[in-house]
């Protein structure tokens, strides 16, 4: 039996502020449970629901120095075995007792997530779980293989230990002063050098993590070629092409049971690819509830998304005119920045009968809109894997994106003279190249509705469950843990 040991700040259905949550849920109930025995350590967040707080065991707790400060922390250790999967949760309500998972003040996160880096190891002797590799998450786990390859170097118990750094967002890295993170950790001065943690006279989290580990994975192929180059690597692209020979991108999956338009109850009419003329129902269901005129033959383009630049949003803004024409619904489900929340709410009261700005979250609107709408557009600047575009082809709804991290390797162009693809794209990140792909989609559509209907049929036939990417992590895990 192999131990896997996953390190994170966020873990669905527990807590869950975007992807990351999603992959650390689904991961380890994916993977073979004869070989890989699969453990996950989050924070013990109060505002993690009660439906699940009210079921946490307390095992025990202790006292743990942390860095310089003067006075130890208290760690408490509770788990939960929850769909066949083992959950200690780190407490310590000084630290994660507010309303939510991450604050406004960096500072204090670093402080916090330096202090859950070092109790997720501090525990491991405690509960007698020994991993044989440890899975770490973004720059909020990233500090775990630094403690292990420095302060806790003379515990036998962490020897040989293995360490894997998977980087979700690379925009995300943990960067403060070197003096408050010296005062925090007590690492050794090496740590400190422009080798390791030193970024810019500053030390940061997410590049100690990335220099420390044995292995790196990404959430995409193509996401892990990007972040080499200047341009998407966020300053840190010269460690990534050192990084090259032990670094690879492994696609995340969607929970097909979850996101299942033959069986999914949220919905207004079930379908499957062989009965994709019932689709059609569930726009009309959605047009009605957000008081659009009901119409089978409007183009409906979907937004699911946080409305934010790094999703394309300013290349909306520059030609939604020309998307919004008297034959499109344009249907938003997302908040964010104000300027793009304002953008759709202006639209929405310029163009009632086009345009529905849903400026909140809801599951619940997020499914029926998967399954009403014709295309869902993506024109991200960078996007190192999406799960959206995923949960898009499993409806039958004809992703529209650029051709950026895993967006290019989950989305086919489609190919007029082979009559082949399961989307639309473009490359150059610029509004008219993805006006073009639009009125492309919309051609079509309106056009060619047989070839329309084959390009969401071969979508909604492709397997982006986690059972393929579970697969390639198995092997990397058993490669890992084989190194001397």
């Amino acid at each position: 039996m192999k131990n896997i040991l996953f390190v994170a700040s966020e873990c669905y259905p527990f807590i869950k502020t975007g992807g990351l949550a999603d992959v650390v849920g689904a991961l380890p109930k994916m993977l073979n449970k004869d070989e890989f025995d699969v453990r996950v350590v989050i924070p013990k967040y109060m505002c993690i629901p009660w439906e699940y707080r009210q079921h946490f065991n307390y095992v025990t707790s202790f006292y743990m120095d942390l860095g310089n400060m003067p006075d130890h922390k208290y760690v408490g250790i509770m788990e939960y075995i929850h769909e066949g999967i083992h959950y200690y949760f780190i407490d310590n309500e000084g630290y994660f007792g507010g309303n939510s998972p991450y604050t406004d003040d960096l500072k204090w996160d670093i402080e916090r997530f330096t202090f859950f880096s070092k109790a997720a190891l501090a525990i491991l002797p405690v509960v007698g779980f020994r991993p044989d590799l440890i899975h770490c998450h973004d720059w909020q786990a990233a500090l775990t293989p630094v403690f292990i390859r420095t302060l806790f170097r003379d515990n036998s118990f962490f020897w040989g230990i293995k360490t894997m750094m998977t980087i979700h967002n690379l925009k995300f890295q943990g960067i403060w002063d070197i003096k408050t993170f010296r005062y925090l950790t007590a690492f050794p001065d090496y740590v400190f050098t422009s080798e390791n943690m030193e970024y810019k006279k500053d030390a940061n989290m997410l590049k100690a993590g990335i220099v420390f580990s044995d292995y790196v994975t990404t959430v995409s192929d193509t996401y892990a070629n990007e972040i080499q180059m200047p341009y998407y690597g966020e300053g840190l692209d010269g460690l990534m092409r050192h990084k090259n020979p032990n670094l690879c991108g492994i696609v995340n999956g969607i929970d097909y049971n979850v996101y299942d338009p033959e069986h999914d109850i949220q919905i207004y009419e079930h379908y499957t690819a062989d009965t994709f003329g019932e689709k059609v129902k569930n726009k009309r269901g959605l047009q009605q509830e957000l008081g659009l005129p009901v119409d089978d033959n409007k183009f409906m383009i979907g937004i699911i998304s946080r409305l934010t630049d790094q999703k394309g949003l300013d290349l909306v803004n520059y030609v939604i005119e020309q998307i919004t024409d008297e034959h499109t619904q344009f249907v938003v489900l997302g908040t964010g920045e104000p300027k793009y929340e304002n953008l759709f709410r202006h639209y929405q009261w310029r163009y009632p009968e086009r345009v529905s700005a849903n400026i909140y979250y809801s599951d619940n609107r997020a499914h029926k809109l998967y399954a009403a709408a014709d295309a869902m557009l993506m024109p991200s600047r960078f996007e190192p894997c999406g799960l959206t575009q995923l949960i898009a082809l499993r409806y039958g709804t004809v992703p529209i994106v650029r051709e950026t991290g895993g967006l290019k390797d989950t989305v086919q162009p489609y190919n007029w003279y082979d009559n082949s693809g399961t989307g639309f794209s473009f490359t150059n990140y610029n509004a008219g190249d993805m006006l073009s792909a639009i009125n492309y989609a919309k051609t079509v559509y309106f056009t060619e509705k047989d070839r329309w209907v084959e390009i969401a049929q071969r979508g909604m036939r492709m397997d982006f469950s986690w059972r393929n990417s579970a697969n390639r992590y198995e092997g990397l895990y058993r490669w890992i843990i084989s190194w001397w």
